[in-house]
């Protein structure tokens, strides 16, 4: 029977994405793929947590398998599944099998999301077996050394109904990731965004008070993607307050008196 899966190069990247450490964070990384130690990343929105996957999977020259996670995706999603082709039936894999068959990065982004008994075919994976069984082949694989599973989340958006079991949790390792500090953050913007130093600094700088709004009810920081997305217009000749006002002043509340704030402060510094 034949057996379709990805061919290996289709995963590597062939640039590395521009990725500002802000602690140790990829020591930790190697050292966790060296031992064979599956990692869980958790932090807010758009802090860089998928940028460091892909900065990560670049450095150790490795194919990145990505699957972002949600309340639909079944086993059968991330294993594989017979088709049909013609007058041929033919197993498929998905991604997991495939990730496991090259030797990849596995990311599961937001894997909370995912159905309880979807995530629990991963847990072969995650302790000394690293197995993955594919019970429709008949067939175990074993993860080759180079195989790694790495899962996010936002502790943000916790619930009860979502939130990661812990039989689960004390399956990985686990690193917090959340927004850097305002000279590291002027750094990736300049660099992201080609709109200057200046304009780097004061989006830097208005993004510590946007954050500090969550007391007074915002549900979330303007993220370090949402900034980089502004200084991206501002660049084209958008004006700084247009572009902040359609980069994150309407994208982060619809509540008109935290809009009216945020466009306050934007005042402030443009």
């Amino acid at each position: 029977m034949r057996i379709s899966t990805p061919q290996k190069e289709d995963f590597l990247l062939s640039t590395s994405p521009y990725y500002h450490p802000i602690g140790n964070e990829i020591e930790l990384f190697k050292a966790a793929h060296q031992e064979r130690v599956p990692l869980l990343l958790k932090g807010p929105t758009g802090c860089g947590k998928t940028r460091f996957v892909s900065h990560m999977a670049h450095a150790l020259n490795l194919p990145l398998v990505t699957v972002a996670c949600h309340e639909d995706l079944t086993a059968s999603d991330l294993i594989g599944r017979y088709l049909i082709q013609g007058d041929e039936t033919f197993w498929s894999d998905g991604p997991m099998s495939a990730a496991v068959r090259m030797g990849a990065i596995l990311y599961l982004d937001e894997v909370v999301e995912a159905r309880k008994d979807t995530i629990v075919a991963i847990h072969p994976l995650t302790d000394h077996r690293r197995m993955l069984s594919i019970d429709k082949l008949a067939t175990v694989l074993e993860a080759p050394s180079d195989f790694m599973l790495v899962v996010s989340y936002n502790p943000g958006y916790q619930s009860l109904l979502k939130e990661m079991k812990p039989s689960t949790r004390q399956r990985f390792v686990s690193l917090n990731f959340s927004y850097p500090d305002s000279k590291i953050e002027m750094d990736i913007i300049d660099n992201e965004t080609g709109a200057g130093p200046e304009i780097a600094e004061q989006l830097a700088k208005l993004a510590v008070n946007i954050r500090n709004l969550k007391s007074r009810g915002l549900e979330e920081g303007v993220s370090t993607r949402l900034l980089v997305h502004t200084g991206r217009l501002i660049s084209r000749g958008v004006s700084p307050k247009e572009a902040c006002d359609v980069a994150f002043t309407y994208t982060l509340t619809e509540d008109p008196d935290l809009q009216r704030s945020i466009q306050q402060l934007v005042l402030d510094f443009f």
